[in-house]
C-alpha cells in the first residue's frame, strides 16, 4: 500500500488507515523504532510487572547508577544529607 508523507505544522507524517489501526491494536500511542533502516510501528505493550522491567534491565546492563562528580556545588563544598 503506497501512503503519501504529508506536513503537519513543522513536521511530517502519514495517515494510518482505521482498518489499519485496528489490525495491528493501535490505540491512541504507539511504540515506533528503527531497525536496519526500516521504521517499526508497533502497539504499546502493558506493563506486566515491574520485576520483568528490572530483570530486563539488569540483563542489558541498563541499571547502573550514573554519578557525575565533576559538577561542583554552588559554594565549592560537598553538602551533608
Amino acid at each position: 500500500m503506497k501512503i503519501d508523507i504529508i506536513k503537519i505544522g513543522n513536521s511530517q507524517g502519514i495517515r494510518i488507515p482505521k482498518t489499519i489501526m485496528e489490525q495491528c491494536g493501535f490505540t491512541n500511542a504507539i511504540e515506533m523504532k528503527i531497525e536496519n533502516g526500516n521504521l517499526i510501528l508497533s502497539p504499546l505493550k502493558a506493563r506486566e510487572s515491574w520485576s520483568e522491567s528490572f530483570q530486563e534491565m539488569a540483563a542489558n546492563g541498563d541499571d547502573e547508577l550514573l554519578i557525575d562528580d565533576t559538577i561542583p556545588t554552588e559554594y565549592g563544598e560537598e553538602w551533608e544529607w
